[in-house]
């Protein structure tokens, strides 16, 4: 039959321990540590016992022992133990018999207790030494010193919910993603002992990861972390295999679109992330660069956070700065340009209103999806009187084995030979293109450079 576990408050209640050997006197110790007012009865103790501070009556046990106690503790032979368990019966009183399961009605749990918390687990006093081992394990896993200040934010915000009348539903999912806010910059999160010890041990979780552009070896450890811990992966379909298959003990499927067919919409998505973490899941949302930057992160966000999902964002390496260093170009250079700005290319409507009022070549351009939009890209600029001659660097497949470059002018982008068959790429405007490590070989580097010194 199931155990009822329960934390009981024992100080200055009488609790009587038959028995005066060594577990007694451990039993004897942790019932005075809880304050409670102990008596021990046994023919002869110990001298732990001995010294514990306790009233003891040296003689065998009598039923008329437990009257007007709360608790009795038999840690003596099966046979006294048996006397102990018919008068605690009788009395209503509960009562331990240590490493006796048929004459208790209560066992007593290994216990952990940190900074006022008290964890305490129980084999139904079946297997007690899987009980003492499993305390140890989760001793060694509470990392020192983070439970007091887990503690600490857990009772201000209870004091918070409680102020403003927040559901009781609400309130976990709330703590944890405090917690992990809480220790997001640790030195101790990033060596897995404050933040990950919260998110993998716990169930129900969403992490938005960025899978960077494509080599796994640039993925954080907080990514690969994630995907070797995850139930589910819903991955983009740009994310390549070997990124995938980090994740093994998962279910994973492509949620993404390639070429501009959708697999999943959007909202399903959303769907499919609430649904498994409400099944008690951990979830990992896998996308393409960074899951914040034209990579719709936010509005799932947004979802999760309505839905009261806890969930963490993992950064992410992303194209807007790995395509250009993956051909050699600063996004940034003294002399040439001290800024750069980032938009998005997939439609007219939705780069032209964002780069018309740019000042011509005063700084680079990152475009993000805009392989088949480039030739109105080009026209866009060289109308808003960008010069014709401006370097530019299409950069797909940015550092995976497939990467393909080009470097030319502003006005053949339009007949750039890369990013057929609807291959993403990043597109890289701005005189730093001509300082790339494949510039040298398209004749832009040397006019680029007579520019500098004026600038």
């Amino acid at each position: 039959m199931p155990l009822f576990p329960a934390f009981l408050k024992l100080a200055g209640r009488r609790v009587v321990v038959v028995g005066g050997g060594r577990v007694a006197a451990s039993k004897i110790r942790a019932l005075s540590n809880a304050g409670a007012d102990v008596a021990v009865v046994a023919p002869a103790v110990c001298a732990a016992a001995e010294q514990a501070g306790v009233r003891i009556t040296r003689r065998p046990f009598q039923p008329a022992d437990l009257d007007g106690v709360w608790l009795a503790v038999a840690a003596a032979t099966p046979e006294v133990n048996t006397q102990v368990a018919d008068a605690a019966e009788h009395r209503r009183v509960f009562v331990n018999a240590v490493d006796d399961p048929p004459n208790a009605s209560l066992y007593l749990g290994g216990v952990v207790r940190r900074a006022g918390v008290t964890f305490a687990i129980s084999t139904d006093g079946r297997a007690p030494a899987l009980a003492g081992l499993l305390r140890q394990a989760l001793d060694a896993l509470m990392p020192a010193g983070q439970l007091e200040r887990w503690m600490a934010e857990a009772i201000r915000l209870r004091r918070t919910w409680r102020a403003e009348g927040v559901p009781f539903p609400e309130r976990r999912p709330q703590l944890l993603d405090a917690l992990v806010r809480l220790h997001a910059g640790d030195a101790t999160a990033a060596t897995g002992t404050a933040a990950d010890t919260i998110v993998t041990a716990s169930r129900g979780f969403v992490s938005l990861v960025g899978a960077g552009p494509g080599d796994p070896s640039l993925l954080t450890v907080k990514a690969t972390r994630r995907l070797d811990t995850a139930d589910l992966v819903l991955y983009d379909g740009l994310v390549p295999p070997a990124i995938v298959a980090l994740a093994p003990r998962a279910q994973r499927f492509s949620v993404g679109k390639r070429a501009g067919r959708k697999a999943v919409d959007q909202e399903t998505i959303h769907r499919l992330m609430i649904r498994a973490a409400r099944r008690g899941k951990r979830v990992v949302r896998l996308k393409c660069g960074d899951p914040f930057v034209l990579g719709r992160g936010g509005e799932e966000a947004l979802a999760l956070r309505a839905a009261a999902i806890p969930f963490e964002v993992v950064p992410g390496v992303t194209s807007v700065v790995a395509a250009p260093q993956a051909a050699g170009i600063p996004l940034t250079h003294r002399g040439l340009a001290s800024g750069f700005a980032v938009v998005s290319g997939h439609a007219e409507e939705a780069f032209r209103p964002l780069v018309e009022p740019l000042v011509p070549n005063a700084m680079t351009l990152v475009v993000l999806m805009g392989m088949r939009t480039r030739g109105h890209l080009a026209e866009t600029l060289l109308d808003a009187g960008w010069r014709p001659d401006t370097p530019v660097a299409v950069v797909t497949g940015a550092s995976q084995p497939e990467e393909q470059r080009w470097v030319g002018r502003l006005d053949g982008l339009s007949a750039a030979p890369v990013g057929q068959g609807g291959i993403p790429g990043t597109i890289v405007i701005g005189d730093v293109v001509a300082l790339g490590s494949r510039a040298a070989d398209d004749g832009v580097v040397d006019a680029v450079r007579a520019l500098a010194p004026g600038r």
